[in-house]
């Protein structure tokens, strides 16, 4: 079991949940932007939400904007300690630094005394695109590169007396993400932020995202994740959600399953799943909805749902998990099928 990690109010690792983070894209210093896209971001279910330090403004700002917000703010620092030190001051409950470019030990001294300080823990992120010099010589592009040029950094952390640490291993390519993380987690015992960086746009982000972060949760690896997508951060929480229910690492959601359907499909199958899937969405609790296109398999796929339809040509048959099959006109199904689905949803 991996050492525990406090962020605010959040634990990671420990055997915690694991938790979804995400990040702002405007400008810190504008508080009233980034405080208003963090309250959205927490509405869909973030955890942790990181911010970026460009200059003096956007540290200091930090105050104004974790006074506004209920989740765990983490500063994201590069090419300077002294704005790590400011954002610390300023209340950020998490810095985060890049091994490639925060400077030598001096530097990392001066970050870890106020850590220390301020009792907040450090992430040390590193990616493809800073490994540190001497090992990107030494190993090219490549998973080792990747974490002995995070874990030279944890070191150097570590003889300044930090404990508090999260480790990430960042890479574009799937293949080298799963490499270096699996590598990583078997020389350290510290929580592991997983995640597959500059990941793209919605529908190929999405894609490695999934690939990547599902097959390390699945090897029990990870304690937090990120999504990232060149898009509205807000699809970034709605996505890490997805992955952790699909690795079955959180229950408490309604879970809509639906068949792709075929030419045996006489009614909207797959209209009504999207109408579910909209309904349900952001309701914390553990059900299990079916949407069906026909009645030769969909009963019996549907057995084990707390609710499910099944179409037939002129009807639909509404299974409910302790009640005998209702048979409902197709006209009126849909309908008849959202009455249950409201029912068993306000059901304490």
């Amino acid at each position: 079991m991996r050492q525990t990690v406090r962020v605010g109010n959040v634990l990671l690792g420990g055997g915690n949940r694991v938790a979804v983070q995400s990040m702002t894209t405007v400008k810190t210093s504008d508080a009233d932007a980034c405080v208003a896209q963090i309250l959205r971001l927490e509405e869909a279910g973030c955890d942790i939400v990181r911010v970026a330090c460009l200059d003096e403004a956007d540290a200091r700002a930090i105050r104004e904007v974790r006074a506004r917000v209920h989740v765990p703010v983490v500063a994201d620092i590069h090419f300077s300690a002294r704005l790590a030190v400011l954002a610390a001051e300023a209340g950020a409950d998490k810095i985060r630094v890049n091994p490639g470019n925060i400077g030598q030990e001096a530097e990392i001294a001066r970050v870890a005394d106020c850590l220390k300080a301020h009792k907040i823990p450090v992430r040390v992120g590193s990616n493809t695109g800073s490994i540190e010099p001497q090992f990107l010589q030494k190993y090219g592009r490549s998973a080792k590169a990747l974490v002995e040029s995070a874990l030279s950094r944890v070191a150097v952390f570590e003889r300044h007396g930090v404990e508090d640490i999260v480790i990430s291993v960042k890479a574009s390519s799937v293949p080298l993400t799963v490499e270096a993380y699996t590598m990583l987690a078997s020389k350290t015992g510290y929580p592991i932020h997983v995640g597959v960086t500059e990941a793209g746009t919605r529908e190929m982000g999405l894609c490695k995202s999934d690939i990547g972060i599902g097959a390390l949760l699945l090897r029990g690896i990870g304690d937090t994740i990120r999504v990232s997508l060149t898009e509205d951060p807000v699809e970034e929480v709605i996505a890490g959600h997805n992955i952790l229910r699909a690795c079955g690492l959180e229950e408490d959601y309604v879970d809509v399953v639906s068949c792709p359907t075929c030419g045996r499909c006489m009614y909207d199958a797959a209209g009504l799943a999207a109408r579910v899937s909209k309904r349900v969405r952001g309701i914390r609790k553990k059900l299990k909805i079916a949407v069906m296109g026909c009645v030769v398999n969909g009963p019996g796929e549907a057995r084990d749902c707390d609710l499910g339809i099944a179409g037939g040509n002129e009807y639909c048959v509404i299974l409910q998990r302790g009640a005998a099959n209702e048979r409902v006109d197709a006209a009126d199904a849909e309908r008849v099928f959202f009455q249950r689905l409201e029912k068993i949803l306000n059901e304490t």
